[in-house]
């Protein structure tokens, strides 16, 4: 059983793309850091996530800690310092992560940012430019991140910016979303705050981590409020793990629909966050390889 927490096309490595470049224009390519792990094979496990099968504390948000051969990756931080307190009770060091990801700028996911900034010294933290911009739930409910902590993270020296699809090296890449959609999910009531005025959302500061290890993409996605459907037919992954968005959409003939479109896709689904649960049950009969990670569960790739 699951303990919930109550709310308060073509493939990446044929794309042609630049290298990032962070703050002050400092080169930000990496040099590959040999890992520890000697197992072969990727492992992800949920620090934060809205369910548990334990009886640990959860909250409404994602944090992903990634071993590949070269990185250790904090991706998202959730919205608190649990991602902190989960990574102790794992065994997870927090200090050997090389390089943390930010998917987007709402406090879900970038809340424990100043927290892992005081435990980790040397990590370049990677958001797209547009992260700290003023995003709403409507027009009352500021969901952004605290915008005096840009000015303490850029004194630092710490942020890499993003404006497009950005190689960080020859393992990792972030992705941006492409104009081109199969499915338009528009902004659900979510709002952007420009010059006084409350605009809908086009999720131009979300962005996607692809991972190439042992001859398969990895796509790691914080909420996909693109559009999962439209993620997947832009990079084709073999595998991806993150949030679907669907926590809000009826389980009916529409979701009957985006479960048999993302069944055309040829990977495995490694669901979470924002799917919801009765979501994920419900896509269980229509999708054959669809799983669901909950916090303090791991996975191997």
């Amino acid at each position: 059983m699951y303990k919930a927490c109550r709310r308060g096309r073509t493939r990446f490595i044929s794309k042609v793309v630049r290298r990032v470049t962070g703050h002050k224009a400092k080169n930000a390519v990496l040099k590959p850091i040999i890992s520890t792990r000697k197992e072969g094979f990727m492992k992800i496990t949920a620090l934060v996530e809205n369910t548990t099968k334990t009886d640990w504390p959860v909250e409404h948000g994602l944090s992903l800690f990634i071993e590949t051969g070269n990185h250790c990756i904090l991706f998202d931080t959730g919205q608190s310092t649990l991602f902190a307190e989960n990574a102790k009770r794992l065994g997870i060091n927090l200090e050997e992560a090389d390089i943390c990801i930010l998917s987007h700028g709402h406090y879900d996911h970038g809340g424990g940012l100043k927290e892992f900034v005081r435990i980790n010294q040397k990590a370049s933290i990677y958001m797209n430019q547009n992260a700290f911009g003023l995003h709403y739930h409507g027009k009352d409910r500021y969901i952004g991140l605290p915008r005096q902590w840009l000015r303490d993270l850029e004194l630092q020296n710490r942020i890499v910016y993003t404006n497009g699809d950005a190689v960080i090296d020859d393992e990792l890449m972030l992705c941006v979303p492409l104009r081109e959609k199969r499915v338009l999910m528009g902004s659900a009531g979510l709002c952007v705050k420009e010059n006084g005025n409350f605009i809908p959302e086009e999720f131009l500061h979300e962005h996607y981590l692809m991972i190439h290890e042992n001859e398969k993409h990895v796509l790691i996605s914080g909420c996909s409020h693109q559009g999962i459907i439209n993620i997947m037919d832009w990079y084709q992954p073999d595998v991806l793990v993150g949030g679907f968005h669907f926590m809000k959409q009826e389980c009916n003939d529409i979701l009957i629909e985006y479960g048999k479109m993302l069944s055309e896709y040829d990977a495995e689904y490694y669901t979470c966050h924002c799917t919801g649960v009765e979501q994920y049950e419900f896509l269980k009969h229509y999708m054959n390889r669809i799983h669901y990670l909950s916090e303090g569960e791991m996975i191997k790739i």
